[in-house]
């Protein structure tokens, strides 16, 4: 791919996307617009590319390190390029996801399942079981201590939810629940009934597949 410098102006990303649009930019153009310059070693296209390829590549698994060590890019870049990732699979999870078993959760927790740390996710929904918002609530060591109601609910309340969903992920590739697993469950449980929340499923999830709480029968209306 040419240089910035060595494109016409009209063909390079920023002006394409002023005249055209942004659908009309490639996955390199897009993230070169998103990064804004290159470096005294590399021109902001040669490092788009090399982005744009990582990303095919990984999609859904992008990490912080993964993306710093690509030559000429930054923890500060590699941030830019996470959180524009991020915000659009918000604004997409929230038009486009409704709820009715538990396969249709797992699209919007795939970024846990080979996660190395125990991540508990909290998923508040509407009347309709339409997402409204996925959050990560606790990283590391999931226990009954660790995970409060009041870490869990105090977002789902503001957002005027009306049935959550709970999934946290095992490293160790064990999918059935452990007795702290229950105990978490159980609690939060018993708090979502005292603040007239429904729970609609708590998944685990790992390499190997997934556990559905609801699926096993241990949720109760």
């Amino acid at each position: 791919m040419k240089r910035i410098k060595d494109l016409p102006v009209f063909s390079r990303p920023r002006e394409k996307l002023k005249e055209k649009g942004a659908s009309a930019l490639s996955e390199a153009e897009l993230i070169a617009v998103i990064l804004g310059s290159g470096n005294k070693g590399q021109d902001v296209l040669t490092i788009a590319t090399k982005l744009a390829k990582l990303i095919a590549a990984d999609k859904g698994n992008l990490s912080l390190e993964a993306l710093s060590a690509v030559e000429g890019i930054g923890p500060a870049k590699a941030s830019q390029i996470l959180a524009g990732f991020e915000l659009a699979r918000r604004h997409i999870v929230k038009e486009a996801v409704r709820i009715t078993e538990a396969k249709d959760v797992l699209p919007l927790i795939s970024d846990i399942t080979h996660k190395q740390q125990e991540h508990f996710i909290c998923i508040s929904l509407n009347g309709a079981n339409e997402v409204i918002e996925k959050r990560i609530v606790i990283v590391g060591l999931l226990d009954k201590s660790q995970v409060h109601p009041r870490e869990v609910f105090a977002d789902v309340i503001t957002d005027r939810a009306a049935a959550v969903i709970f999934a946290h992920n095992h490293p160790s590739g064990e999918l059935k629940p452990s007795n702290s697993d229950l105990k978490i469950h159980e609690q939060l449980t018993e708090a979502a009934k005292i603040l007239g929340l429904r729970v609609l499923d708590h998944l685990i999830v790992a390499k190997k597949g997934y556990y559905s709480f609801q699926e096993a029968g241990l949720i109760h209306s």
